[in-house]
């Protein structure tokens, strides 16, 4: 039952991760352009994170259930994803991403809002286009931002419960660890399985949170301002490694001694 349930939340977590990641970034990289309007675009993003999870989850399980459901009918006719493994999973994973993208948002833009606009005027007049710049400028300086945005979502989805609870219950094989050791606990008050499954839990989760620091953690820049106060913290090996090899540490140096605008055009 264990492994069962642990393939199942690790599918659910590294997918509905990357999902979040890549949305997420779109989202925060509108937010932090947008000139018009950004209080109502931030506010509108926001929202579903802003929903109760249970509230939530229940508006998906009405929303897929056969016969009342809006999504339901637009299946064809008998269909009932939520009896089935697979489809299952997937609104499930789409439920998750949907209430959780905004989180994922919010945390890149603090990031993107340290970004300093020099460098990336500067890639801009080296001839750099949005992508390169994007690629090469943005996405290394804003690496701390990324390593806590995915440390935080990867924890939580691990931890799965609510989503599944309300949509599933946990049946056709759609359980996570969290559903496996409530199940133990509460429902067969096999206390001793179910302490094992919570220690096991905690001990994947402190795995998963060590991996990021040691091997995420480690490659994570540090930018400086003008004054010498530290825009992005990383360890001091992230630091070498990008003064020796990564394409925005040129354009700082080419920045560097410029007070105000850069004048390196």
């Amino acid at each position: 039952m264990w492994w069962t349930a642990f393939v199942v939340t690790l599918a659910i977590t590294a997918v509905s991760v990357a999902i979040e990641f890549v949305v997420g970034l779109a989202l925060a990289l509108v937010m932090h352009r947008t000139v018009v309007g950004k209080g109502v675009v931030r506010t509108a993003v926001l929202i579903p994170y802003g929903i109760v999870t249970v509230a939530a989850s229940y508006s998906w399980y009405y929303a897929w259930t056969p016969g009342t459901g809006y999504l339901a009918n637009l299946l064809p006719q008998g269909s009932a994803p939520l009896t089935q493994r697979i489809p299952s999973l997937g609104i499930i994973i789409l439920a998750e991403v949907w209430k959780t993208t905004p989180f994922m948002a919010l945390l890149l833009l603090a990031g993107l809002a340290l970004v300093p606009d020099d460098l990336l005027k500067a890639a801009q007049v080296d001839g750099a286009g949005p992508w390169r710049r994007l690629t090469k400028v943005t996405l290394p300086l804003i690496k701390p931002a990324i390593l806590v945005a995915l440390l935080f979502r990867t924890l939580d989805a691990f931890r799965i419960f609510d989503n599944i609870y309300v949509l599933t219950g946990g049946s056709n094989k759609t359980e996570s660890v969290s559903i496996l050791g409530y199940d133990n606990l509460f429902k067969g008050f096999n206390l001793g399985l179910g302490s094992a499954i919570s220690v096991l839990i905690f001990g994947c989760v402190a795995i998963i949170a060590l991996i990021f620091v040691k091997v995420f953690g480690a490659s994570a820049p540090e930018l400086t301002g003008a004054g010498g106060e530290p825009w992005l913290s990383g360890s001091a090996s992230g630091v070498a490694s990008a003064g020796r090899s990564s394409t925005p540490w040129w354009w700082s140096m080419r920045c560097s001694r410029c007070s105000g605008s850069c004048r390196c055009r």
